[in-house]
């Protein structure tokens, strides 16, 4: 008998009938004697169509208001599961998140948690119970409800799974684990049978859809192992763990790229000693994460300060900095149409040459780099959006993971 912690994404619950399949799914683990917490998103669609509503009732929504109405997505399917499971004959209890005991820092639609008080849960579980619980929410200091953030409800799966020591954590998706690259994008794309923490919450962060990068770092943290799999069959599906020595034997694991970027210039800063810290305190304080980072030369008193974010977050940016610029002079310009492609592998630790196979590939295909960012395992690129897809493909090929 195993204690499982499964989370079933916004695709795998995306109607009454994909409800239901989920729920034989879990009856048919309870049958082999395991006990079972399961955390499910909103309905695909739900929490998009919840934002456009509240943005036509109001273009800037107060983001205490905006959680409010965005956990009632996955209050839906909590009831919904747990009542297609007592239809089936399992008995099954729902918990917001709130009631799961998962209480978070004050930061609204992007809260992170803080603490999770499983005792009630626990309780439930010894009982006989399948706990059915909310993702992506939690409850304030306040007792307001927070959301995590994009991508919570596996943060959520992950964080319970280390409150109650679980012994095993699935990522149900639409995919069957972790690709060297968007198996849409890039046809040749493989499945990773195992991957490290850190190449998986490298490859999260640059843009790769299947598992968000708060969710890694936590299982990281608390040594969570979890497997990425698909609810819609029974393969293996990918082993996100801690690394052992044979993965550097692999080069570059993956290519991921993030459309979602804009490119943030600071022209004409007063080049003194601060400026810099101003500027991204400004931006800290609005809540905007900030990516690559690049910085010319002072000149005449005045450099130029370039970064890349969040498409949807560049007016944001704008305005957070309005004061900062009113200081320190300069003026800003943004450029939306751009993209982040990433390599990433534990084994650039150790061999050479990867940079020069990554730039060969760009220019082969007709790809200017605008900016480049790298770490010990990780080099991202800043390109032009429309070429992305090209670029992507140029690039899973040069490191030959086209192959088995």
């Amino acid at each position: 008998m195993a204690l499982i912690v499964q989370k079933y994404g916004g695709t795998s619950v995306g109607d009454v009938e994909r409800i239901k399949k989920v729920a034989e799914r879990i009856k048919a683990f309870r049958d082999e004697g395991n006990q079972l917490v399961v955390v499910v998103s909103a309905r695909s669609g739900v929490t998009n169509e919840l934002i456009a509503r509240a943005e036509a009732v109001c273009p800037n929504p107060p983001e205490r208001e905006l959680d409010q109405l965005l956990s009632i997505g996955e209050q839906e399917t909590i009831a919904l599961t747990a009542m297609a499971l007592h239809g089936i004959g399992v008995p099954a209890i729902s918990y917001t998140g709130a009631q799961a005991g998962i209480v978070t820092d004050m930061a609204h639609t992007k809260a992170r948690i803080h603490s999770i008080d499983a005792e009630a849960m626990i309780k439930d579980i010894n009982a006989g119970n399948v706990i059915i619980v909310a993702g992506f929410q939690g409850i304030n200091s306040d007792g307001d409800i927070t959301t995590l953030g994009r991508g919570g409800s596996d943060l959520t799966a992950i964080a319970i799974a280390g409150a109650i020591k679980a012994d095993v954590c699935q990522i149900y998706t639409d995919v069957d684990g972790v690709y060297t690259a968007d198996p849409r994008i890039v046809k040749n794309a493989r499945k990773i049978e195992e991957i490290s923490y850190d190449e998986m919450l490298e490859l999260a962060s640059s843009g790769s859809k299947v598992m968000q990068s708060r969710s890694v770092e936590f299982a990281s943290k608390y040594d969570v192992v979890f497997e990425v799999r698909s609810s819609f069959n029974h393969n293996p599906g990918t082993i996100v763990k801690q690394e052992v020595a044979s993965m550097e034997k692999v080069v570059v694991r993956g290519v991921a790229i993030d459309k979602n970027q804009a490119k943030i210039q600071l022209l004409g800063l007063a080049d003194r000693p601060g400026t810099a810290a101003k500027v991204f305190r400004a931006l800290a304080t609005a809540n905007i994460v900030v990516d690559m980072i690049v910085q010319n030369a002072g000149r005449d008193g005045v450099a130029n300060l370039t970064f890349t974010a969040p498409a949807n977050e560049s007016a944001k940016a704008a305005k957070a900095l309005e004061p900062i610029l009113a200081e320190l002079g300069g003026k800003i310009a943004t450029h939306d149409q751009f993209a982040k492609l990433s390599i990433v592998g534990v084994g650039m630790k150790t061999h050479s040459g990867v940079a020069a196979t990554l730039f060969t590939a760009l220019a082969e295909c007709g790809v200017n780099i605008d900016l480049i960012s790298t770490s010990e395992i990780k080099i991202t690129v800043a390109i032009e959006q429309a070429k992305a897809d090209e670029a992507a493909r140029a690039v899973h090929t040069a490191f030959g993971l086209d192959k088995a």
